[in-house]
């Protein structure tokens, strides 16, 4: 029988995001100066906060090669940040090297076809509620939320509630 998608949540330590469709809605505003702006979520913004303090490994691995969406992830404490990649899954593997990390305890959200290969590595694939059909195939837990409305901070927040590290009250 397939193991619900909560009995992977301890053994995660690792989490991996890509940016357009999950960090944002994955629309594209166009200034006239030819500028690429996208619009990120404050509420996933605090849960990647969170989870770097609370001692996780966040990783972005981005086509996208938007300088102000570093700008803003480094703000967050992100430092593994790897954006225009065009095959992710040698990133990826080039990341978990530099780590020693074990796929088993990595999620990773996608949205769209480039995640797909990445997504079959690790023990949870994860993605928006928008995810194209063959992430959400693949993933062991689609969020109810949106890509840029909430779902990264639904899947951190899940994981450290389940570790005990959300919040210390």
């Amino acid at each position: 029988m397939e193991k619900s998608y909560k009995e992977y949540l301890n053994q995660i330590n690792t989490f991996v995001f890509d940016v357009d469709g999950v960090l944002t809605d994955g629309t594209i505003q166009v200034s006239t100066h030819g500028e690429l702006l996208r619009t990120m979520n404050m509420k996933d913004g605090y849960a990647m906060k969170a989870a770097v303090e609370a001692g996780y490994t966040v990783c972005i691995i981005s086509g996208g090669k938007n300088e102000g969406v570093r700008k803003r992830l480094r703000g967050l404490g992100i430092t593994d940040i790897y954006l225009g990649v065009h095959d992710k899954v040698e990133q990826m593997d080039e990341f978990f090297d530099i780590y020693s990390i074990k796929p088993d305890e990595v999620l990773y959200m996608g949205d769209d076809i480039p995640d797909y290969h990445p997504m079959k590595l690790v023990g949870l694939p994860c993605c928006p509620q928008d995810a194209a059909p063959e992430i959400k195939e693949l993933s062991k837990y689609v969020s109810h939320r949106k890509g840029g409305k909430g779902c990264v901070r639904d899947v951190i927040e899940q994981v450290l509630k389940v570790q005990g590290k959300w919040i210390e009250k």
